[in-house]
């Protein structure tokens, strides 16, 4: 795009005072978090239900023997 002159803009740096140039970082990462592969909920769950697998499986022996 031209301006309204037609010709290309030109930066203009000033001639007296302070030129102050940041050097910001374009990105900022932060540390890294390790998170469980499993969750505490579904940890849990799996729990319960071998729990209740092994207790099925002994009522099942139970009247097997009798």
């Amino acid at each position: 795009m031209s301006g309204i002159g037609g010709g290309d803009l030109k930066p203009v740096l000033p001639k007296s005072g302070q030129l102050i140039i940041e050097d910001v970082d374009d990105l900022v990462l932060c540390k890294p978090r390790l998170i469980p592969l499993k969750s505490f909920t579904l940890e849990k769950l799996e729990k319960m239900q071998r729990d209740a697998y092994q207790t099925a499986e002994k009522l099942s022996n139970q009247e097997a023997k009798h």
